[in-house]
């Protein structure tokens, strides 16, 4: 306990923008819940991009944080509900509960407790165990609001999605195959297998290949690269076809690429969304879906996940255990 004899927790933060190693664990009093609040034992926190980007200072979040450091980074992340505030009704101590929490701004999702709307929580099924379910959710909403919402992919249309064995890759490929779409995915040869067994029609090496060369006529390209892969995506679409870029740093450049040919492209801004998320988990419960978790770091390794993540090849998702 400290001084005031409340129960300390850990917590991942960080004081200054730099490489892995500014990432520290610090200890601090377990929150309580406000009203609407529920207060969570987070089993599991994902390790996304927009972490390691944010922590070397680059970025919409870096700006709006740089004078308000120490900061706790983190938004994904499943666990147990273990108290919950006077007007919440729909969730109760011991429910399994996983979101998207503190984006874009507050954060917070590393940390051995962490406070959420209770609105903005979806419950975990059996089907799903929480070190999985933490990887899901800004890599599940990413690759579901930039397939449906942004590219409004239907039945029988081609896609193409870069980097298909990544976090988002391997949830958005398997999203457009359980919508009937007709799947193309860019990733090195070691993951052609991976993609082939989640049931990908075509793999495209692009250590080998050309995907321009191979690729035309698409309805719709996510692009999870950016820059000139983006750029250069804009010649496999169909005139009706569109593309959407994901990477925040290159999207305007693509965009204004897309307009000078005379093609649409648009870039894309994940939200919090508890509705879709309870129709990912669904396709999870099905059989659907999986989450791949290509690693599992104890809270006190998280400079060793960033640095894993921010040198790229990833298959899936890596996620911090902090029960462990």
């Amino acid at each position: 306990m400290d001084q005031s004899g409340a129960v300390p927790m850990k917590q991942l933060v960080y004081d200054t923008f730099g490489d892995p190693d500014v990432l520290r664990v610090t200890e601090a009093s377990v929150p309580e819940p406000g009203p609407d609040q529920v207060c969570v034992r987070v089993a599991a926190a994902g390790v996304n991009p927009i972490d390691w980007k944010t922590r070397r200072g680059l970025g919409f979040v870096a700006r709006q944080i740089e004078d308000d450091l120490p900061w706790i980074p983190g938004y994904d992340m499943a666990g147990e509900v273990v108290s919950v505030g006077d007007r919440v009704s729909t969730l109760v101590p011991g429910d399994r509960v996983l979101g998207m929490v503190g984006f874009p701004v507050d954060g917070g999702a590393c940390a051995q407790y962490v406070l959420a709307p209770s609105a903005e929580l979806a419950i975990v099924p059996e089907e799903l165990d929480l070190l999985h379910a933490g990887g899901l959710p800004l890599a599940g909403l990413t690759a579901w609001q930039a397939l449906f919402e942004v590219g409004n992919l239907e039945k029988g249309q081609k896609v193409l999605v870069h980097a298909g064995a990544g976090g988002v890759g391997h949830l958005a490929v398997q999203f457009a195959l359980e919508r009937g779409a007709h799947v193309v995915a860019t990733a090195s040869a070691e993951n052609r297998d991976f993609l082939a067994g989640l049931g990908v029609h075509e793999v495209i090496d692009y250590h080998q290949v050309d995907f321009v060369n191979e690729c035309y006529g698409l309805d719709l390209v996510l692009d999870l690269v950016g820059g000139s892969v983006g750029r250069r995506s804009l010649h496999t679409l169909s005139e009706q076809g569109v593309l959407v870029t994901v990477p925040t740093a290159t999207a305007d450049e693509v965009i204004s690429e897309a307009e000078r040919m005379g093609l649409r492209a648009h870039g894309i801004t994940v939200r919090p969304d508890v509705f879709q998320l309870e129709e990912i988990l669904e396709l999870i419960e099905d059989g659907d879906v999986r989450v791949h978790v290509d690693g599992v770091f104890p809270l006190a390794d998280a400079p060793a996940a960033h640095r894993l993540l921010e040198g790229g090849h990833v298959r899936g998702k890596l996620v911090l255990d902090l029960w462990s």
